[in-house]
């Protein structure tokens, strides 16, 4: 039985060019071709390494999870729900405006610029912020439990003002707004903060 010739790239890194590429020119904006040239590879390798575009897609919105959007996890973890969602707002602001990235949110920037071609992507990403803002809610809804909350705040319609906030400043970010910019954004919203 014959093997395969054996990879001549490096696939983490082809993803990581990937993640970045699909973070700037969104989902339909980036073309095979553009993956391939970019990634340095074949078309024949990036379909055995990746499968098609929409499974490279799906990857690199993985990884793009893990590595950038890691603190929005850690934030559920503060001790107060102001805190919590500061750190969420803050962490969005500060990935989407860092030199070292493209600007804006990756996930934004993809599913804006879907049509019903790419239906499915569109409907991946909105399932994975979906479940950011149910976690987010639940977060809410223990600090309403604790005290921390008044009663008369509904959990759900905090944790959606949270995330539209933060899809506001990813826009904003991917149109060239300054983070100290955002960052006054984000404290003009948080006076709507029930206290």
């Amino acid at each position: 039985m014959s093997m395969g010739r054996p990879r001549e790239f490096d696939a983490d890194e082809a993803l990581q060019t990937a993640l970045e590429l699909f973070w700037r020119k969104g989902y339909e904006g980036t073309s095979i071709t553009d993956l391939t040239d970019s990634m340095g590879i074949t078309k024949p390798s990036l379909y055995g390494a990746f499968g098609n575009k929409e499974e490279l897609f799906r990857m690199a919105l993985e990884r793009y999870e893990q590595n950038y959007m890691a603190f929005f996890w850690k934030a559920l973890e503060q001790p107060d729900a102001r805190t919590v969602a500061m750190d969420i707002l803050h962490g969005f602001a500060n990935a989407q405006t860092c030199d070292c990235n493209p600007s804006g949110c990756m996930g934004i920037n993809a599913a804006m610029g879907c049509s019903d071609a790419a239906a499915e992507i569109q409907k991946t990403i909105i399932e994975k912020r979906t479940m950011g803002q149910k976690a987010l809610a639940r977060r809410f809804a223990r600090a309403k439990r604790e005290g921390d909350l008044k009663t008369d705040c509904d959990p759900e319609d905090i944790a959606r003002f949270i995330m539209t906030i933060s899809q506001g400043t990813a826009v904003q970010a991917s149109s060239g707004t300054e983070r100290e910019e955002l960052y006054r954004l984000i404290d003009i919203a948080m006076r709507c903060w029930p206290s």
